[in-house]
C-alpha cells in the first residue's frame, strides 16, 4: 500500500540512491493494494491503454496473470477486445451473438471479475471494445436471429435488425435472405445436404444446414404434422383420446396469426400461443411413441426419402412458406435485404437507433459499467449507425443517469452540444486527411489512426517521392493516380460486394422521385447509375445529415461529390445530379408533404450508411492491396497522395488535437493495421535508400524469373504482386540465423499474407470469385524463393538489404515510439509491441504474445536501472548493441510511461511547443517541449538514419554524427537531466537564444526525454 501513499513504484525508487534502503524495505513487505476509489479509472482519462485481443486461447485469467506486468510496464488500462458471447471459435469477438452475455470461452463471470478485482488491485481500469453496429448471424446461436427467421415481420426482434421487408423482388417480400449455401439451393436441396428436422424436446421443426439452423414457421408446422393422417388414425386407431388432443394441436398452430401482422396485440398473441402449442407437441411425442414415430416418418418423407423424382417437392414447398430464403453466398451481392458490415453476410446491421435496440445491446455494458468493472468503453465503426451523434448523446446521458448526474444531461432525443462524457469513450472514426472530427460527438476523441499516419509520414524521406514513383513505376508498370484508382476500385466494390446495398438505395429514390411531377421522368436506371457515380466520388467515409442539422462540412463533402460526377458521368440529363443533391442536404423541402420530407431524410441518412462501406472496401481492402509504391504508407485512413509529413505539419497537427482533442487515442499498432508500426518503420527506410532499393530489385526480378508460372493471362505473379512480395518480405523478415526452422515460419506467414493481399487487391484473382491457378502459382513462387539456403541467390542477395534496412528500422521505430508517448493524447500499446514487432495483416498480428519473456526482459531492464545511470550512462548506450531484441524499446516506453505515472498533468494539460533545430543535421530532427506549471518537457527525435550511421559510426549518437547541431530550447530554466539516460543537459546561449546541444543529448541512445532538474520525485 506504501506505492500509492508516497505516489512512486519501487522501480523507480531504485533510480535514485537516496531511496535505494527505503525501497529494499518496501520490496520486502510489498503486498498488491486495492487502490483508493479516486486512484482507479472511473470518469478519468487513462494514462496509457494496454489492447489485450481475447478469445478461447487467452482468457480472463491468462489476462489477470500479466496485470502485475503491465502495472510495472507503466500501463493504466487494459483496453480489450469485445468478450462479450460471440461466435464459437471467434478470434475477433466482432460477431457477437448475445450482448447480454459474456463469451463463455473467454471465461465465466467469476474469471471475469477476478480479471477486474487483479486490475483494480493494482489502480488500474479496464475499457471495452463495444460493437452497436451489427450481430453475427447464421449458425444457430443468436436468439434474435432465429426469432425473426421463425416469425417474421411479427417477431419482437423484427425492428432489432435493418431488414427491408418490400424488396421489388416480389419472392422476398415478407423475407429474409439468407446467403449461406456453398452451392445452388435446388441442387443442395436434391443432395440432401438440406435436413428437417424434429426437435422432440422442444416440439420445434428446423431446417439444418451444416452448422445453421433454420426455424420453421410454427403456422407451417400442420404441414409436416398432418401429413397423410390417416396412417396415424389408422396405427392409433380414430378413437384414441391422444388422436383428438393432437389434432386440436395442429388446428391452433393453423390458427396462429400470420407472421405478417406487426399489431402488437396479434405479435402478443402469436408469441404466446406459438409457444404453449410447441410445448403441447413435445409432450405428446413424450408420452406416446406413435405419434413420435408419426412425426419423424413424415420429417423423413420431407427429406427425400424413396426413389420419386418428385420427393423434394415437399421440402421445396415447405421451405417456400418461410419467413426466409435459403440461397447460395454469392446471391447477396444482388439481393440481400438485410444491412451488413460491410460485405459480411454473417455480420447482421442493427437498428441501434431504435431506444429499445439501444437498451437490449447496453444493458450488460452498463451494469458492468455501474459496478465499477468497466472504466472507459471504445465505439466500433460508428459509421455504420444511422444517427452516430444521437447514439453518442444517448450514450452520455446513460452514463449520466450511471453517475447520478442524469439531470444535467439534454434529453437522448435533442441535439447535442460539445460536451465530453462521464466515461472515457473514444471512437473507432477513419478521417480523411481534410477532414475534422465533429466537435458536437460527446467523446473524447478517435482510436489513433489519424495519429499513426501523421508520425509514419514524418519518418519517410520526403524528397525521394519522384524516384520512388519511378522505381515503382519501371518494375509494376505504370499505376493510374490515386483518384482515379480510388474511383475504379470503389466502383468494383459497389458492382460486386455492395450491389444490393445500392439496389436499395435507388429503389428509395425512386419512391422519392416517383411522388413529385417535377423528378419522376428520373427512371429508376438513370438514378442508380447517378448513385453509382455520386458514392464513388465521395471524398470522405460519410457524411452526418439529420432532420435536425446540415452542417457546413456536410454541405462541401456533398457538393464536391456532386461536382464530381457530373464530370466523370456521361448521363444524358445530368440535373438527375442536382435532385440528388437536393435530397442529401434536405433542401427545398418547404411545401413539401410531411411523408416526402420523412422519405428524403430516410433515403439521406441511408445513403451516408452506404458511403462508408464503399469507401472503406474500395480504399483500405482494395486500393491498399494495388497501389504498392511503399506499402508503409498503405495504412488504415492513409491518403496516398500524401508521400511524407513534414516537422511543421507534425507540430500543427499535435497542436490541433491538443485544443480540440487533447485525450484522443494515440496508436501505431492495432488489431486492424495492414502492418505493424515497426513493419512500417522498416519499410520506411526505402523512401531513404531508393538507389539501392532499385538495384536490388533489378536483381531479384532477374534471379527470380524463372520461378514465375506462365498463365493464359499474363503472369504469376504479376509485377505488381511481385514488387509488393518483396517489401512484405523485407518488413517481416525476423532476426535470428536463417535455418530451415526460420525459413519455414516465414514461407507460412508471407504465403498466407501474399493469399490474402492476392484476393484483397481483386484484379487476378478474389474472395467471391478466386483464381485457383493464379493462386497456386503465386504460392508456388512464395515456396520456391524460400526453399532452402543451399545456393539460393535470391535470399542471399536478399538478406544484404535486410541487415541494411533492419537495424534503421528498429531506430524509426524508437523514434515513433518515443513520439507516439509524449505527444497530445493517450498512447496505446498494441499487445506485444512493447518489443520490436513485425506483423503482418491480420491473422498474423494476432499471433499469440510471449508475455513471459517479456517480463524477464522488464526485470532485466529495472535491475539495469537501479544502478546510478547518471554516472553509467553507457550501460543505456549497451541496449544498442543488439536492438533486434527490442530491449532498447522495452526501456523506452517503461521510462516514459513512469514519467508519465508521476506526472500525468504534463500529459494531460500540458502546452505543446514545437521547438526549431539548427546545425549541419538539423532536417533530421524533431523536438517539441510539453509546458506547465513553467517548466518544461523537451522531446528530441532524429529521423533519416541511413544518411548518419556508417560502418565507423554505426549507431546514430554522440559527437561524430551530430556535430554543431542543435535544438532550441524552452525560455523556462536551463538546466535538464534526460530521463532515458540519467545525464545532466545545460542549455547553451546564442545571439540570445537557448539551444541544445544535439550531440550532447543524443551521446548515448538515439532519442531524448528532458525533464527539469528540480522536479519533484
Amino acid at each position: 500500500n506504501w506505492r500509492y501513499k508516497i505516489g512512486v513504484d519501487l522501480e523507480d525508487l531504485m533510480l535514485d540512491t537516496r531511496w535505494r534502503e527505503l525501497a529494499s524495505v518496501l520490496r520486502t513487505h510489498r503486498t498488491p493494494a486495492r487502490a483508493p476509489a479516486t486512484q482507479r479509472a472511473t470518469a478519468s482519462i487513462p494514462n496509457a491503454t494496454y489492447r489485450l485481443q481475447f478469445h478461447r486461447d487467452f482468457t480472463f485469467n491468462q489476462a489477470a496473470a500479466i496485470i502485475p506486468y503491465l502495472h510495472r510496464l507503466g500501463i493504466s488500462h487494459c483496453y480489450a477486445s469485445p468478450y462479450l458471447k460471440a461466435r464459437a471459435g471467434s478470434r475477433h469477438g466482432y460477431d457477437i451473438v448475445d450482448h447480454n452475455s459474456l463469451n463463455p470461452e473467454v471465461g465465466r463471470p467469476e474469471d471475469f471479475a477476478r480479471f477486474v478485482r487483479t486490475l483494480h488491485e493494482y489502480g488500474m481500469g479496464l475499457i471495452l471494445d463495444i460493437v452497436p453496429n451489427h450481430m453475427g448471424v447464421g449458425g444457430d446461436d443468436n436468439h434474435w436471429w432465429m426469432d425473426v427467421l421463425e416469425n417474421g415481420q411479427s417477431s419482437v426482434y423484427a425492428d432489432y435488425f435493418d431488414i427491408d421487408w418490400h424488396p421489388p423482388k416480389e419472392d422476398l417480400r415478407g423475407k429474409v435472405l439468407c446467403p449461406v449455401l456453398g452451392d445452388h439451393y435446388g441442387k443442395l436441396l436434391e443432395s440432401g445436404e438440406l435436413r428437417l428436422v424434429f426437435e422432440a424436446e422442444q416440439g420445434t421443426l428446423a431446417v439444418r444446414y451444416f452448422n445453421h439452423r433454420f426455424p420453421l414457421d410454427p403456422r407451417t408446422y400442420p404441414l409436416i404434422l398432418h401429413h397423410d393422417q390417416a396412417r396415424l388414425e389408422r396405427k392409433m386407431g380414430t378413437e384414441h383420446p391422444l388422436l383428438s388432443d393432437y389434432e386440436s394441436l395442429v388446428t391452433a398452430l393453423r390458427n396462429l396469426p400470420e407472421r405478417s401482422q406487426t399489431d402488437e396485440a396479434r405479435v402478443k398473441e402469436r408469441r404466446r400461443d406459438k409457444e404453449a402449442q410447441k410445448r403441447r407437441l413435445a409432450q405428446l411425442v413424450r408420452e406416446h411413441p406413435d405419434i413420435h414415430q408419426f412425426v419423424e416418418e413424415n420429417v423423413a418423407t420431407f427429406n427425400g426419402a424413396g426413389t420419386d423424382a418428385t420427393r423434394f417437392d415437399p421440402l421445396h414447398q415447405l421451405l417456400e412458406a418461410q419467413a426466409f430464403r435459403l440461397s447460395n453466398w454469392r446471391v447477396a451481392s444482388d439481393e440481400i435485404n438485410y444491412r451488413r458490415f460491410f460485405d459480411i453476410n454473417d455480420l447482421a446491421g442493427l437498428r441501434t437507433e431504435n431506444p429499445q435496440v439501444f437498451e437490449a445491446t447496453h444493458r450488460l455494458i452498463f451494469d458492468m459499467i455501474g459496478r465499477g468493472q468497466v472504466d472507459g468503453l471504445r465505439i466500433d465503426h460508428p459509421d455504420g449507425l444511422y444517427d452516430p451523434t444521437q447514439y453518442y448523446d444517448r450514450l452520455e446521458h446513460r452514463l449520466l443517469e450511471l453517475s447520478g448526474h442524469a439531470s444535467t444531461a439534454k434529453p437522448a432525443n435533442t441535439s447535442s452540444v460539445a460536451g465530453k462524457p462521464e466515461l472515457y469513450v473514444v471512437a473507432e472514426k477513419i478521417l480523411a486527411s481534410h477532414e475534422r472530427l465533429p466537435e458536437n460527438w460527446r467523446i473524447h476523441g478517435t482510436t489513433g489512426y489519424d495519429f499513426t499516419n501523421l508520425v509514419n509520414g514524418l519518418l519517410v524521406y520526403g524528397p525521394a517521392e519522384r524516384e520512388m514513383d519511378r522505381i515503382y513505376r519501371r518494375f509494376a508498370g505504370n499505376q493510374p493516380d490515386f483518384d482515379d484508382l480510388l474511383y475504379e476500385c470503389k466502383k468494383l466494390v459497389m458492382r460486386t460486394a455492395l450491389s444490393s446495398e445500392l439496389h436499395v438505395l435507388a429503389n428509395y429514390l425512386d419512391r422519392i422521385s416517383e411522388s413529385d411531377r417535377h423528378t419522376r421522368d428520373f427512371t429508376h436506371t438513370a438514378q442508380r447509375a447517378a448513385l453509382f457515380e455520386v458514392v464513388a466520388c465521395f471524398p470522405v467515409y460519410r457524411t452526418y445529415v439529420t432532420s435536425e442539422r446540415v452542417t457546413d462540412e456536410d454541405r462541401r463533402y456533398v457538393d464536391w461529390a456532386i461536382a464530381a460526377a457530373k464530370r466523370r458521368s456521361t448521363a444524358a440529363d445530368v440535373t438527375i445530379f442536382d435532385f440528388i443533391r437536393r435530397i442529401l442536404l434536405l433542401e427545398n423541402l418547404e411545401g413539401c408533404s410531411e411523408q416526402y420530407k420523412r422519405s428524403a431524410v430516410e433515403f439521406a441518412m441511408r445513403f451516408q450508411q452506404f458511403t462508408s462501406p464503399v469507401m472503406a472496401k474500395g480504399m483500405e481492402d482494395t486500393l491498399f492491396y494495388r497501389s504498392n509504391r511503399l506499402t508503409s504508407l498503405n495504412e488504415v485512413g492513409a491518403d496516398l497522395r500524401r508521400f511524407a509529413v513534414s516537422p511543421a505539419a507534425f507540430h500543427h497537427a499535435n497542436q490541433e488535437r491538443q485544443r480540440r482533442w487533447p485525450n484522443a487515442m494515440l496508436s501505431t499498432s492495432t488489431h486492424d493495421t495492414k502492418r505493424s508500426e515497426d513493419v512500417r518503420a522498416r519499410l520506411n527506410v526505402l523512401s531513404e535508400i531508393p538507389r539501392e532499393w532499385r538495384e536490388h530489385l533489378a536483381r531479384w526480378s532477374r534471379i527470380n524469373r524463372s520461378k514465375k508460372r506462365r498463365l493464359t493471362t499474363g503472369w504469376a505473379p504479376s509485377q505488381n504482386d511481385e514488387y509488393l512480395f518483396y517489401q512484405s518480405l523485407l518488413g517481416m523478415w525476423p532476426a535470428g540465423p536463417v535455418d530451415a526452422a526460420l525459413l519455414e515460419s516465414v514461407r507460412e506467414r508471407i504465403e498466407t499474407y501474399m493469399l490474402k493481399a492476392i484476393r484483397e487487391a481483386k484484379v487476378h484473382t478474389s474472395w467471391i470469385n478466386p483464381n485457383q491457378e493464379y493462386e497456386e502459382g503465386v504460392s508456388a513462387f512464395v515456396q520456391a524463393l524460400l526453399n532452402s539456403t543451399d545456393r539460393n541467390l535470391f535470399l542471399d542477395d536478399f538478406l544484404l538489404l535486410a541487415r541494411r534496412v533492419a537495424p534503421l528500422g528498429y531506430l524509426n521505430g524508437l523514434s515513433q515510439t518515443l513520439l507516439k508517448l509524449t505527444s497530445p493524447g493517450v498512447p496505446d500499446l498494441y499487445q506485444g509491441t512493447e518489443l520490436f514487432d513485425l506483423s503482418l495483416v491480420d491473422p498474423d498480428n494476432r499471433r499469440p504474445v510471449d508475455h513471459s519473456a517479456r517480463q524477464r526482459l522488464l526485470d532485466e531492464i529495472t535491475a539495469m536501472a537501479q544502478t546510478d545511470l547518471r554516472k553509467h550512462p553507457e550501460r543505456v548506450h549497451d541496449l544498442l548493441k543488439t536492438l533486434e531484441d527490442g530491449r532498447a524499446k522495452l526501456y523506452l516506453i517503461w521510462r516514459v510511461l513512469m514519467l508519465r505515472r508521476h506526472h500525468p498533468r504534463w500529459f494531460a494539460e500540458g502546452n505543446y511547443l514545437p521547438l526549431g533545430t539548427a546545425g549541419a543535421q538539423s532536417e533530421h530532427l524533431c523536438a517539441f517541449a510539453r509546458t506547465h506549471s513553467d517548466q518544461a518537457m523537451v522531446v528530441v527525435v532524429p529521423r533519416w538514419y541511413s544518411s548518419l550511421v556508417s560502418e565507423k559510426c554505426p549507431m546514430p549518437v554522440g559527437q561524430a554524427i551530430w556535430t554543431d547541431s542543435r535544438i532550441e530550447a524552452p525560455q523556462v530554466g536551463r538546466d535538464y537531466i534526460n530521463v532515458l539516460t540519467g545525464e545532466s543537459v545545460e542549455t547553451e546561449e546564442r545571439e540570445g537564444k537557448l539551444f541544445f546541444n544535439a550531440s550532447l543529448l543524443l551521446e548515448n541512445f538515439p532519442v531524448a526525454l528532458l525533464t527539469p532538474k528540480n522536479i519533484s520525485k
